[in-house]
């Protein structure tokens, strides 16, 4: 059994102007392809060949296989990563927007770190939102392949700061991708239904 390939869940350009249409087509069909078709190469054949991603990221950290952690997380991250972000949002709700205020203050408030965050991230990574077995919310940081699909943070979205995310439609300037996506983009239905299950989302099977 094959690592799936996710199609994007939504149209190339939903997000423009914030992420436009060639960059999706890069960034997913590209980028993310090839992460998930390394991985697939690399269990073909071993005892991984059947497992779920979640399992092939943690046996590959477990073994300090740096090749297949890289690229079977990078799988996991692009998925969550677009499932993250939404056409349009109506804000949080409910549990998810009182643990916000709690945590934040506001989520306005939360925005604003979120992209402080982010602008203030060296090199590449991901910036997280993420939930301890209390439902306490935190920002995260991870670095290069660095994720939240194994650990004891139960990730709700996440942000891209690898240059490639937004470089096409922003140049250089990270923060006005930050803020276009964190201001526009955030699928907090996504985020919610994280924080309501209180388990790390699983990826989407063939």
């Amino acid at each position: 059994m094959a690592i799936a390939f996710p199609d994007l869940p939504y149209p190339h350009d939903a997000l423009s102007p914030a992420i436009g249409a060639e960059t999706l087509h890069t960034h997913h069909g590209k980028h993310h392809k090839a992460y998930v078709d390394k991985t697939n190469a690399a269990i073909e054949g071993t005892d991984l060949a059947d497992a779920s991603l979640e399992s092939i990221i943690a046996a590959a950290d477990e073994k300090g296989d740096k090749g297949l952690f890289n690229n079977s997380a990078q799988s996991w991250n692009h998925a969550f990563y677009w499932h993250s972000m939404a056409p349009s949002n109506d804000g949080p709700s409910g549990e998810l927007k009182t643990a916000i205020e709690t945590a934040f203050g506001s989520v306005d408030a939360l925005a604003e770190k979120l992209q402080s965050a982010g602008a203030g991230h060296f090199a590449s990574g991901w910036v997280w939102l993420a939930a301890d077995g209390d439902g306490k919310l935190s920002i995260e940081e991870t670095h290069d392949a660095g994720t939240l699909a194994i650990g004891g943070k139960n990730p709700l979205l996440t942000l891209d700061v690898w240059e490639h995310a937004y470089y096409l439609d922003h140049k250089n300037v990270r923060p006005d991708y930050l803020k276009a996506v964190t201001t526009k983009h955030i699928n907090w239905d996504f985020a919610a239904e994280n924080y309501a299950r209180g388990s790390i989302w699983s990826y989407p099977s063939a």
